[in-house]
């Protein structure tokens, strides 16, 4: 994926800028991207999931101009290649384990082909919950709501893998942990992530974890954020 040129501004912000000049994550990389919180980080991972377009210059992933895509399409693209673990996990709260990992193949027919073609929906996303640490059969008929934040967090992760999307992003997902449990959980990740060849970028405020990255980036040696006063 490629950033060049770019510029951004959230509509109706006159105080918040985002500029990327150039920025290359290579397939297969495991990139740490670290930045205090304010810096811009979710700025600019909004921009590489195609949530928002850019206003100026390019973000190509997987060799698609994403500034050249309608909104619709960008959450289409999103959905076919991009597996999202969110810092509060956003689960269906009243949904199935199951149910809440198998939630983005509702919106992707290749990530859904693929899970068919490993034995089935139900089957693929209780073997990544197996392979995160998470006995899918000891929380049969649980409601995500009632599950703790370590499980929490496996179901997240396992719902982002499903269908083996070509990039996951992950926004700050062991801050709620202690360093065993990251270290744990990061050692459970990596393993699939291997198996299926998936690139990540991981954006954490915590370097102590660059050591597990193939590449760690500071967010302000590459982008710059400008902050105004309102109009």
């Amino acid at each position: 994926m490629i950033f060049e040129g770019v510029r951004f501004a959230w509509p109706g912000s006159a105080r918040f800028r985002l500029t990327v000049n150039n920025f290359v994550l290579a397939r297969g990389e495991r990139l740490l991207l670290i930045g205090p919180s304010g810096s811009g980080k979710s700025t600019f991972l909004s921009l590489l999931a195609g949530i928002v377009a850019p206003d100026q210059g390019t973000v190509t992933v997987l060799d698609t101009d994403l500034g050249h895509l309608k909104s619709s399409a960008r959450d289409r693209f999103r959905s076919e290649h991009f597996g999202i673990i969110f810092q509060q996990f956003n689960l269906l709260p009243y949904a199935s384990v199951v149910d809440n990992v198998a939630l983005p193949l509702s919106f992707s027919p290749k990530r859904r082909a693929r899970a068919l073609a490993h034995g089935g929906v139900e089957l693929e996303a209780r073997r990544l919950l197996d392979r995160l640490g998470l006995d899918a059969a000891a929380i049969d008929g649980a409601r995500a709501s009632n599950l703790s934040v370590g499980q929490q967090q496996r179901v997240a992760a396992a719902r982002a893998l499903i269908g083996s999307p070509e990039l996951i992003v992950a926004d700050e997902p062991t801050s709620s942990l202690d360093r065993n449990h990251q270290q744990a959980f990061l050692d459970l990740l990596f393993a699939d992530l291997d198996r299926a060849g998936t690139t990540l970028i991981m954006v954490s405020h915590d370097e102590s974890l660059a050591s597990r990255f193939s590449r760690v980036v500071r967010l302000d040696e590459f982008a710059r954020v400008e902050r105004g006063t309102a109009a």
